[in-house]
């Protein structure tokens, strides 16, 4: 039996006469409760109407470029007797099991996993469950999901392969290198200060103490995460999890000795691992970057394999500490897929510190001799035969979703390894949810910690979906990269009817104090609206500054918007004022002809 329902524009606040820029579905389509139907778009904002309830589109009622308000007839749904008890449902007892999700986002779509295809309800849950919610992985994603879910009165085990909490990130990755890249960037800038009448003796590097500073930062984090699973009462499992059943886990520890743990509902938090080369040497002077942040000693001469994000970093970090660095890089620029105007500076500036920045060049052959690891190259402007004394590979990190035993529990993984998620981070298995590098690009921690907190609060029975607009980029190399939103690039393959404001730093005061006068902030705007779709920086801090543009594209807003806020001065922010500026014709810091 099934009813018709009439499904309207809710209230939207004092806005009227809004424009329908999207319709998202069509007659005869089976929508899920939450999905998204169509898109608006005043001069302020975007924001999308979802759907009451589950049910089949019988008749829509507006396309795009019609005006609505609120009240106005978005489209009739036809709703079965089940679906309206699900939807009835939906804010069921704490931990208790949802109704399907909604269907997946395009966020990334081209890079990550087909979404599932409607979950499956699965095995029932074991009255007698050993835990509400396991969750696999306390990396930034894990432990962020974990405190959430324990937040709202779920009891949930936290499980974890390193013996302290905080997964690759705090204890092998992000945290760790950006304390060894302080490090070199202090002997860098005192370095270049000679340049500018400031000259200090060359440093004296002790790596022991080195690498004491830095394992102390991890520790204060860790430590940190450790109180705060305490005083939440999460209780923290030390092992190697694979699912041995749909309800169940078997946790192997150290010492190769086996459990089993039973839960009602999981997330996967499992993360990735860095990619290899195949036919290499098995030889410890051959390292991925987890190896490389273990600095024993400064080695001479250093091969980056991969001019990808990490690579970079690592190898700002070892010529500032002061080894002789190679990078080449297979395809025929550096960060693939990041703008060329941004990567320009920085590619410019490791040609000057590095002994050789080789695209398009792969390597062919590595022999491990005893004193050193000689190495052979191919590609149209490959360098001849070298020699090094360590060499790093980082081309790039591979899921952990075959690693899980995920054919127990029954939910899907792809061949690359990535699980398939909704919006609300349900895998094709409704109790199994899924974040981080594991779902798919793109594969940064700030982007799991904000999809754990989705699923922990879904778990939780909370209605909520995974729906950022952007996930903001950062390369800190020196100097740094970052962006958010559409890419020049993209804005070009898609044929959209882009503008753009790019302030030089050349012309900033605060950036040419600080003798860094490279870099350059980069703005994209809708020619239509006038609305941000996008937006690149490069230069110092610019990982930081980032953070206002994401806001920007966020919220909606304009050029206008952005010009008219008032930027502190002498700040690299003002940059960021002055590229809308620029973008508008309005700016009095360049000359440019008047529009």
């Amino acid at each position: 039996m099934s009813t018709t329902e009439e499904v309207k524009v809710p209230d939207i606040g004092d806005f009227e006469d809004v424009d329908v820029i999207e319709v998202l579905v069509e007659t005869g389509q089976r929508v899920e409760r939450e999905q998204s139907l169509i898109t608006l778009e005043s001069d302020k904002a975007t924001l999308e109407v979802p759907a009451p309830n589950a049910g089949v589109v019988q008749k829509m009622h507006v396309s795009v470029g019609d005006k609505v308000s609120e009240g106005s007839l978005i489209l009739t749904l036809e709703v079965a007797e089940s679906d309206g008890e699900a939807a009835a449902g939906a804010g069921g007892s704490q931990g208790g099991e949802q109704p399907a999700a909604d269907e997946p986002g395009d966020t990334d779509a081209s890079e990550r996993p087909a979404a599932a295809s409607g979950p499956e309800q699965g095995a029932p849950a074991p009255a007698d469950a050993d835990t509400d919610l396991v969750v696999l992985g306390s990396g930034p994603g894990g432990y962020t999901a974990a405190f959430r879910a324990a937040d709202l009165g779920l009891e949930v085990t936290l499980v974890e392969r390193y013996p302290d909490l905080g997964g690759v990130c705090l204890n092998v990755g992000c945290i760790p290198s950006k304390a060894l890249l302080h490090a070199a960037k202090v002997i860098t800038d005192a370095r270049e200060m000679a340049d500018h009448g400031v000259r200090f003796s060359d440093p004296t590097i002790d790596t022991g103490r080195l690498n004491g500073w830095k394992w102390s930062v991890v520790k204060t984090l860790t430590d940190g995460l450790a109180g705060l699973a305490k005083r939440r009462k999460v209780t923290v499992i030390q092992g190697t999890a694979r699912f041995a059943a749909p309800h169940e886990l078997q946790i192997e520890d150290a010492d190769g000795k086996a459990r089993r743990l039973s839960f009602r509902q999981a997330i996967v938090a499992a993360g990735s691992q860095p990619a290899s080369l195949p036919d290499l040497p098995d030889d410890p002077r051959i390292m991925d970057s987890t190896a490389a942040l273990e600095i024993d000693q400064i080695p001479k001469t250093v091969l980056v394999v991969g001019g990808g994000i990490i690579g970079l970093e690592m190898a700002c970090m070892y010529a500032g500490l002061g080894s002789r660095v190679t990078i080449v890089e297979l395809t025929d620029s550096l960060m693939p897929g990041t703008d060329p105007d941004l990567v320009k500076p920085l590619r410019k500036r490791l040609e000057k510190i590095c002994d050789g920045v080789h695209t398009g060049t792969a390597v062919d052959q590595v022999k491990a001799n005893k004193a050193s690891l000689s190495v052979t190259f191919k590609g149209e402007n490959a360098p001849s035969r070298a020699r090094f004394d360590r060499i790093l590979v980082s081309i790039g990190r591979r899921p952990n979703g075959h690693r899980i035993g995920a054919d127990k529990a029954g939910f899907e993984v792809d061949d690359k390894g990535f699980i398939p998620v909704d919006q609300q981070m349900r895998t094709s298995v409704r109790h199994i949810f899924a974040i981080g590098d594991i779902v798919g690009a793109p594969l940064l921690a700030h982007k799991a910690t904000h999809q754990g907190k989705v699923a922990a609060e879904v778990a939780a029975g909370e209605r909520r979906a995974f729906q950022a607009r952007v996930v903001p980029a950062v390369a800190f190399t020196d100097p740094e990269v970052a962006w958010a939103g559409v890419t020049e690039q993209e804005a070009k393959q898609q044929n959209l009817n882009y503008g753009k404001g790019v302030f030089p730093w050349a012309a900033n005061g605060r950036a040419l104090g600080m003798a860094r006068s490279e870099g350059q902030t980069k703005l994209l705007f809708d020619r239509d609206s006038g609305i941000i779709i996008g937006a690149g920086v490069v230069g110092a801090g610019a990982g930081d500054l980032i953070a206002e543009l994401a806001l920007a594209i966020e919220m909606g807003a304009d050029a206008e918007d952005i010009a008219l806020t008032i930027h502190p001065h002498p700040t690299l922010s003002e940059t960021v004022g002055m590229a809308a500026e620029a973008y508008q014709g309005t700016i009095t810091d360049l000359y440019m002809p008047r529009r």
